[in-house]
């Protein structure tokens, strides 16, 4: 099993910025990716980003390129999100997902954290 858990989430003012960090714990797997979505009220969830476990390769949803970036800590324990120049429509909680066989099933998600952007 792998345990995901969210934090540094908050409210912030339009334009400002937050680093939402997932600590990932469990099973060890050599190959594992993670990633970030997000669900807002009354909307479908989306995928903001990914990251594969060396780093070597992202994916951004076009509404947050160039404003959000996804890395990763030396250990290969945590995921970072930062969001940079946030608007109010970036407001929804955000999720932590993991696939640990390296694809884009995700199976194990964390709780959440709620970013509130105020305008």
């Amino acid at each position: 099993q792998v345990q995901l858990v969210e934090s540094g989430g908050g409210l912030v003012q339009a334009g400002g910025s937050l680093r939402l960090s997932c600590k990932r714990s469990g099973r060890t797997f050599s190959s594992v990716t993670m990633a970030w979505f997000r669900r807002a009220p009354g909307k479908e969830r989306e995928l903001v980003g990914r990251i594969t476990w060396n780093g070597d390769n992202t994916y951004y949803a076009d509404s947050v390129k160039g404003r959000f970036t996804i890395s990763r800590d030396n250990a290969r324990t945590t995921v970072y999100l930062q969001m940079n120049s946030l608007k109010p429509e970036d407001t929804a909680v955000y999720l932590c997902a993991a696939d640990p066989f390296g694809g884009t099933n995700f199976p194990y998600w964390g709780q959440g954290t709620q970013v509130t952007v105020s305008s």
